[in-house]
């Protein structure tokens, strides 16, 4: 399977059940020609058999007969569009572990594991494909990326306030901070005691995607019933560049009503998060790229 992203977003998908690239974003589909859809399915269906092969060497090389395995790539290009600076990353893994990564700066490979050392050398002595790469990073990749960017700027772009809630089960269980509904994914959750930055008995879950194009996140703090009394807490969410106003009372199972001293708050903030997924990947500050077929 290959997804590819730009900023985090998924815009393109092939998978070797449908054998067909697919658009991920309406506005992905409105903008590519039809015979865009016919020349990445022949790219990622000619990558397929290489991927099967690339699987039964990393067998070999690691002294495996059976079991399943996976063979993960993931390349892309970086552009900030204040700056005008560019960069590339181009990497492998096996079995969810590092394999092999290409270091743009000396235009060489490296192996952290050693059943990686005869794929670097190979790659390493040809000087050839290595110039196509870096041809291909440093000119079409951006192309493509500032012409993803263009067809989607008004989804990329947009801005949508979270929705915070204070969530409590009852006195003595942790006060959850849930921010939901929003975007960029881009987003910071912390908790202060009387103003000061709170780090201990505070438990931060991971932003996920709530399936409509938005995220969710959650952070837990666990106060003792007593400490509510002498303390003020609050939940400070930092995302996009306005305050956004927070329910102040904390929902419980007993009827919504507020337990001990604490407030919610948004602070004006813009957060920018790098992303790292598994597979395809095409990003920018402002990230992606149009894709090759690659080879072992």
């Amino acid at each position: 399977m290959t997804v590819g992203l730009v900023d985090g977003e998924p815009f393109t998908y092939y998978d070797s059940n449908i054998r067909r690239e697919v658009p991920r974003q309406e506005w992905m589909a409105k903008a590519v020609y039809a015979a865009y859809w016919d020349q990445q399915t022949q790219i990622s269906m000619r990558t397929e058999p290489t991927f099967r092969t690339n699987i039964e060497v990393a067998k070999q090389r690691f002294n495996q007969t059976g079991g399943i395995h996976t063979v993960q790539q993931m390349y892309g290009c970086e552009w900030d569009d204040e700056t005008g600076v560019t960069g590339a990353f181009h990497q492998y893994g096996y079995d969810g572990s590092d394999f092999i990564a290409l270091d743009f700066r000396t235009m060489t490979y490296v192996a952290p594991v050693m059943q990686a050392i005869p794929t670097k050398q190979k790659w390493d002595s040809d000087r050839a494909e290595l110039e196509n790469i870096k041809s291909y990073f440093t000119q079409g990749c951006i192309e493509w990326l500032k012409k993803y960017v263009s067809y989607g700027k008004s989804t990329l772009e947009r801005t949508v306030r979270p929705e915070v809630s204070l969530l409590q089960k009852d006195p003595s269980s942790p006060v959850t901070c849930h921010a939901t509904s929003f975007f960029p994914k881009g987003i910071v959750v912390t908790w202060r005691n009387d103003g000061v930055d709170k780090h201990s008995d505070v438990e931060v879950g991971e932003t996920l995607p709530n399936g409509d194009g938005t995220f969710q996140i959650s952070s837990k703090l666990t106060v003792k019933p007593e400490d509510w009394k002498m303390n003020s807490y609050s939940c400070v969410v930092q995302h996009s560049q306005e305050d956004i106003p927070v329910d102040k009372n904390i929902r419980t199972n007993q009827g919504g009503l507020p337990w001990g001293n604490i407030v919610g708050c948004v602070a004006a903030a813009l957060v920018l998060v790098a992303i790292n997924v598994a597979g395809f990947v095409l990003w920018r500050r402002s990230r992606t790229g149009n894709r090759k077929a690659d080879r072992n």
